[in-house]
């Protein structure tokens, strides 16, 4: 069976995975790195398998608690070679991977904890950066597990809406 993409050789392969590495704030998960690789059609899943198996092999990839992560040997090897992919190619993997790093960024700057609180209730903490400090903190009473897990979950998705309401909260005159 004839593939129709533009990356073919196991180098290109292996400079493609780097290159969308690179591009990550944060380990990732394989099936995201999969996903984003392949893309290109032009080679298959265990051939993205066998380079990336190489790749951690040779100390340009490293795979921590299940996720994977660019080694600085990697970085400096990808940028040194990157400019032999295709430019439609590193335009389509930039294109594909800025969601994916703006949501882990945006994930890493959010924390949530539920702690044991008074009596049978729950404490949960809710902070939020913008990368450079802490924007607000704060610690919240619940009655039990599912309404902590509730806090948890929408101060997750909706991290800076709540501040921003807090804010107006607290502004107004």
């Amino acid at each position: 069976m004839e593939h129709l993409g533009f990356i073919r050789d196991k180098l290109d392969i292996k400079i493609l995975i780097l290159y969308i590495l690179e591009k990550l704030p944060k380990p990732v998960e394989p099936v995201t790195l999969s996903d984003l690789a392949l893309f290109d059609g032009g080679f298959t899943w265990f051939d993205y398998t066998d380079c990336l198996g190489e790749l951690i092999q040779t100390g340009h990839v490293t795979e921590e608690n299940g996720k994977y992560a660019i080694t600085e040997k990697g970085r400096r090897n990808v940028n040194t070679v990157s400019s032999s992919l295709p430019y439609t190619v590193r335009a389509k993997a930039e294109r594909l991977t800025a969601p994916v790093a703006a949501a882990m960024r945006r994930a890493s700057m959010i924390e949530t904890a539920v702690e044991p609180g008074y009596k049978k209730g729950k404490t949960v903490s809710l902070r939020l950066s913008d990368g450079m400090g802490e924007v607000i903190s704060l610690r919240l009473a619940a009655p039990d597990e599912a309404q902590a897990q509730t806090m948890e979950k929408r101060f997750r998705a909706d991290a800076e809406q709540i501040y921003n309401q807090i804010l107006q909260i607290l502004l107004e005159q």
